[in-house]
C-alpha cells in the first residue's frame, strides 16, 4: 500500500500515527538481531518502516533483501531508500525492479552521501541529483511507486536568498513526481515550523513527515547532530550537558525534551499528525518516546488474519494456510513461494504436490549451537526431554527446534494441560485451544475486521512412542468428534478421516463478509511438513557429538517415534480433545510404571 494513501486515512481517521526508520547491519547475526527487533517492534503499531541505503550504495543488495523479508515475512509495508551516489543506472534499475517484486510501493529518491572521507562524484551512466532519480522512476514506472524526497529544515536559517533557491530545488522534485517529503532530524520546533509554513508558501501540499531521533546518550546525541550539521537549541545542551557521563540521566531527559518536541509540532495548526523515528536500530529509545507520548497504550494492531499475511504480490490475496507451519513460517513461505497461486476464498484449498524440497530452503535451527545448548543443555533422558517440552508450554522456555519464538499468547490458555501431556511422553510441537465465538477484537483469540466472532476446533500435534499411541488410538476413536493423522518418519500414514477435503479449524464471522476459513488441517500438506518435522529433530542432534549420549537419545526418538495430528470437531467442548490422552497416559502408567523410553537402549 502507498504510504500517501496510509496518511491519507489516518487524516481521514483524525489519529496521530508514526513509523521507524532502520538501516542494514555489517553482519549476519547482526541482520537476524535486527530482524527479531523489527518483529517485536511492529507490536508498537508502526504505520510502516523504511530501509536505508548506505552511502555509495555498499549495502545495497542487503536493503533489498531486508525490503523482501519485511514485506514477505513480517508483512510490514516497507519504504526503500535508493540513491544517485556509486549507483550507475542499470543498479538502481535492479533495485526498483526486484522492490517491485517484493511487493514494496514506497521509494525514497535521495542524491546521498559520499562514503566517509570521500567527495561526492556522479557515477558513470548515473544519476547527478535526487531530481534525475525521481524523474527516471516516473518515466520507467509510472505511478507504480509513491516516492519520497527529502526535505531541510535547517534550510530556514539560511540567508533569505539561499533559503529560496533550497525551497526552489525542493519544489522542482515536487513537481517532478513526489508525493511526500521526509526530513532530515531537527531539534528546534519553532524553526521546523517556519520551514512547514514557508514550504505551503511555495506551493508545496504533498504531506511533510517530521523525522525525529531519540536521545540515546550524549554521544550518539552530539555525533548525530554534527553528522546532520543542524543546530540544536541551547535549552536541549543545557539540560543534557551536566549529565553527559552518566547515559541513563541523557536518556531519560531526551526523553522527556523530544516528546515535548512531538507535542509542539502535533499541536501547531500545520496539518502535520505523523512522526518518523530514526531508530538506529534501536528499540528502548522509541518504545519510551512513544509511551512519554501515551501513544502505545492506544495502539490495536489489527491481526486481518490469525496469521502474518506477506505483502509480495502474488500472496496478497493468500488467506488460508495449513496449521502444520505455524511456528515456522519462513519455512512455509520459502517451501511455497514458486506457487503460481496460492488458496483464497471461503472455499480455497491449500494441497499441492509442489511444495518446495527441504533441500532447496536447508531445514536449519535458528539458534546458534552456542545459544542452542544454553537453552535445551545436553539431555540424556526422556524425562529431561519431556521436560523440556513441558517448560516450553508453560512459557518458562523461549524456544524448541519446532518453534522459532515463545509459545503464543493463547496457547496459555491450555499451557496446562500441555505440560501435562508432555509429562505423559505426548511430545507436542503444536497447538490451539478451542474457540466459541469470541470477539474479533479478544486480546488473546481476535483477529479480523470490527465486530466480528472468531472461532477455533482444538488441534494438537506430537511425537509419540509406539507403544503409547498404541494406547491412545482406542480412547480416540471412541469419540467421534475427533480426526485424527498418524505419520511415521518413512510416510506411512494413517487416518480416520473419510474426507479428501480440508478441515477448516479456524474460522471468522464479520459484517458483511463471506466465512472466512483461513487455517486448515489436510494430509498432503501434512506428509510435507512430516519431513521438516522429523529433520528439524535430526538437527538438533546434530548439534551434539556424534557418540554423546545425548545424540544417540534424540536420534532415537526420531527414528521411532510418530507424528501425530489430532482435531477435535466440536468447538463447544474446550476440554475435550485431552481426555483420551490423560486416559491413554493413566493405561500406560498402570500397565508400566513410568512414561515410555526410545527404543535406543538408554535409560532414564
Amino acid at each position: 500500500m502507498k504510504i500517501s494513501h496510509k496518511i491519507e486515512q489516518a487524516a481521514k481517521e483524525d489519529r496521530v500515527w508514526w513509523s521507524f526508520e532502520y538501516f542494514p547491519p555489517r553482519t549476519a547475526q547482526g541482520l537476524q538481531n535486527l530482524l527479531d527487533r523489527i518483529e517485536r517492534m511492529r507490536a508498537l503499531g508502526p504505520e510502516f518502516i523504511d530501509i536505508t541505503w548506505n552511502a555509495g550504495g555498499r549495502t545495497s543488495e542487503l536493503t533489498s533483501e531486508l525490503v523482501k523479508t519485511c514485506q514477505k515475512l513480517i508483512g510490514i509495508e516497507t519504504c526503500m531508500h535508493l540513491t544517485c551516489t556509486g549507483m550507475p543506472k542499470e543498479k538502481v534499475d535492479t533495485a526498483l525492479r526486484e522492490a517491485k517484486q517484493h511487493g514494496c510501493r514506497n521509494v525514497l529518491a535521495l542524491r546521498g552521501d559520499p562514503p566517509v572521507g570521500k567527495e561526492w562524484d556522479p557515477s558513470e551512466n548515473g544519476f547527478q541529483h535526487g531530481i534525475d532519480l525521481v524523474r527516471h522512476i516516473r518515466a520507467d514506472y509510472g505511478d507504480y511507486f509513491d516516492i519520497a524526497v527529502a526535505g531541510y529544515p535547517q534550510t530556514q536559517l539560511l540567508p533569505p536568498e539561499e533559503r529560496a533557491l533550497e525551497m526552489q530545488y525542493l519544489k522542482e522534485k515536487v513537481d517532478a513526481g513526489a508525493n511526500f517529503i521526509f526530513t532530515q532530524m531537527f531539534y528546534d520546533a519553532d524553526m521546523f515550523i517556519d520551514w512547514v509554513k514557508g514550504v505551503r508558501a511555495a506551493g508545496i501540499t504533498i504531506p511533510i513527515v517530521p523525522g525525529i531521533m531519540p536521545v540515546q546518550t550524549w554521544n550518539g546525541f552530539q555525533k548525530a547532530s554534527s553528522m546532520a550539521k543542524i543546530t540544536v537549541p541551547q535549552a536541549f545542551l543545557d539540560e543534557l550537558e551536566p549529565h553527559k557521563n552518566n547515559d541513563e540521566k541523557v536518556r531519560e531527559i531526551g526523553i522527556r525534551l523530544v516528546a515535548n518536541l512531538c507535542r509542539r509540532i502535533l499541536a501547531a495548526d500545520i496539518g502535520i499528525r505523523g512522526l518518523h523515528f530514526y531508530t538506529m536500530n534501536l528499540e528502548k529509545g522509541c518504545r519510551l518516546l512513544l509511551e512519554e507520548l501515551n501513544l502505545v497504550p492506544r495502539v490495536e494492531v489489527v491481526k486481518p488474519l490469525p496469521w502474518r499475511q506477506s505483502l509480495t504480490p502474488n500472496r496478497r490475496t493468500e488467506n488460508i494456510r495449513p496449521i502444520f507451519w505455524a511456528n515456522r513460517t519462513r519455512s512455509y513461505l520459502s517451501r511455497t513461494e514458486n506457487w503460481d497461486e496460492y488458496p483464497n476464498g471461503r472455499f480455497g484449498d491449500s494441497r499441492s504436490p509442489a511444495y518446495g524440497e527441504l533441500d532447496g530452503y536447508g531445514v536449519w535451527i535458528k539458534q546458534s549451537k552456542e545459544d542452542a545448548l544454553k537453552l535445551w543443555d545436553t539431555p540424556t533422558s526422556i524425562d529431561q526431554i519431556r521436560k523440556l517440552f513441558s517448560q516450553f508450554c508453560l512459557g518458562n522456555l523461549k524456544a524448541l527446534p519446532w518453534s522459532d519464538a515463545a509459545p503464543s499468547s493463547e496457547t496459555s490458555v491450555i499451557a496446562q494441560q500441555l505440560a501435562q501431556l508432555n509429562d505423559f511422553g505426548f511430545l507436542t510441537i503444536n497447538s490451539q485451544p478451542a474457540v466459541d465465538g469470541a470477539r474479533s477484537d479478544d486480546r488473546i483469540h481476535g483477529w479480523g475486521p470490527a465486530n466480528g466472532y472468531v472461532y477455533q476446533k482444538a488441534y494438537l500435534e506430537f511425537f509419540v512412542p509406539p507403544e503409547l499411541l498404541e494406547m491412545l488410538i482406542p480412547h480416540i476413536e471412541r469419540d467421534i468428534n475427533i480426526t485424527y493423522y498418524v505419520i511415521n518418519n518413512r510416510g506411512d500414514l494413517r487416518t480416520n478421516t473419510h474426507s479428501d477435503g480440508p478441515n477448516a479449524v479456524t474460522w471468522g464471522v464479520f459484517p458483511g463478509k463471506e466465512i472466512i476459513q483461513p487455517t486448515i488441517v489436510e494430509a498432503i500438506s501434512f506428509m510435507a511438513w512430516k519431513d521438516e518435522a522429523y529433520e528439524l529433530g535430526r538437527q538438533w542432534a546434530k548439534l551434539y557429538d556424534p557418540e554423546s549420549s545425548t545424540r544417540k537419545l534424540i536420534d532415537g526418538v526420531m527414528d521411532t517415534y510418530y507424528l501425530v495430528n489430532v482435531v477435535h470437531n466440536d468447538y463447544k467442548k474446550p476440554h475435550a480433545i485431552f481426555e483420551p490422552f490423560f486416559k491413554a497416559g493413566a493405561d500406560y502408567a498402570a500397565k508400566y510404571g513410568a512414561a515410555p523410553q526410545p527404543t535406543n537402549g538408554l535409560a532414564n
